[in-house]
């Protein structure tokens, strides 16, 4: 199995989120990650799902996406032609010994403090999932008291997109 991107272009109408999350899940896929968020293009958003199947299960669930009305593009995205970033927020045990330490991870991570309370520290990162992962084993020893991940974004790289103006009249044949 591997690891895919997919960057796909929805009407932004309710619904359509269950719609394409069930026909993962019917597969019996596990998404790892999924993001939703608007496009520069009024009612149209941009789904980033991240799943780990093989190519040809992929395929096949591709082709079911592509029949859904709401759905109006998809593309795949590969990790060395595309941007991928995720954030997290992490609160970290920080008394006065250990303070120091954490602020110089952070500052190795080009992470930032967002808060600093009298035994804590939350700090914000934003990367690609492996250095996010990197940061949390180095904050692991201090010890972690909460963290939140947000899924995966992506765009492809360079000057070509997938949501030009005309990415509303889009028609497909179903």
């Amino acid at each position: 199995m591997t690891r895919h991107t997919l960057s796909v272009l929805v009407q932004d109408q309710p619904g359509v989120l269950a719609r394409v999350a069930s026909l993962f899940s019917r597969r019996g896929f596990n998404i790892e990650s999924l993001a939703v968020g608007q496009t520069e293009v009024p009612d149209i958003s941009r789904m980033t799902i991240v799943v780990n199947v093989d190519r040809l299960p992929l395929e096949q669930v591709t082709k079911q996406l592509n029949k859904l009305i709401n759905v109006l593009k998809i593309v795949e995205l590969e990790a060395d032609s595309s941007v991928q970033r995720e954030i997290i927020l992490v609160k970290v045990k920080a008394d006065f010994d250990s303070r120091s330490h954490i602020l110089e991870t952070v500052q190795l991570f080009r992470a930032k403090v967002v808060d600093v309370a009298h035994d804590t520290i939350t700090i914000e990162a934003t990367g690609a999932h492996d250095k996010l992962q990197a940061l949390l084993s180095m904050l692991e020893p201090f010890g972690i008291r909460e963290l939140v991940q947000s899924g995966m974004v992506a765009m492809g790289r360079g000057s070509r997109s997938i949501s030009d103006r005309n990415a509303r009249s889009t028609e497909k044949t179903t």
